[in-house]
């Protein structure tokens, strides 16, 4: 069942094409009240749902397991590099990744697999930032 194009719906598209990277339907919903828009939260969870379902968002988890979204720059499969400190996002090409899954798939018996691929970690600005600051990596142990 295709959704209906609302108003509502388009200025959550454009509220995601505007944020810097990946954001949480939260987020998105906090900058939509501020702007007095009257889109409540329920309405913001369905269009990026929509928004994901048709291939015009991203969507993944984040470390902490919440839901992201991110207005899609690329149609078709791809991967992405996302900053845990600003957000930043690159899309990148993973031809050892794909090559990798697929191998690692049929050596199991598996058809049709299908792979997720996000690599979080600091941009070049963030870390620079980090190491001027003076803070030290700290251990996840």
């Amino acid at each position: 069942m295709a959704q209906r194009n609302t108003w509502q719906r388009e200025r959550v598209r454009e509220a995601l094409t505007d944020a810097r990277g990946f954001v949480s339907a939260q987020s998105l919903h906090a900058i939509l009240r501020d702007e007095n828009t009257g889109i409540g939260l329920a309405t913001v969870y369905r269009a990026l749902a929509g928004l994901a379902a048709q291939g015009d968002a991203d969507s993944l988890q984040s470390p902490e397991g919440e839901s992201l979204y991110r207005a899609c720059v690329s149609s078709g499969h791809h991967h992405h590099l996302i900053c845990r400190s600003c957000g930043l996002t690159v899309e990148i090409e993973a031809t050892d990744v794909e090559q990798w899954a697929k191998s690692t798939a049929e050596s199991h018996g598996f058809r049709d697999a299908e792979h997720i691929v996000d690599i979080f970690g600091l941009c070049a600005s963030c870390a620079m930032a980090r190491e001027k600051s003076g803070v030290e990596k700290r251990d996840a142990d």
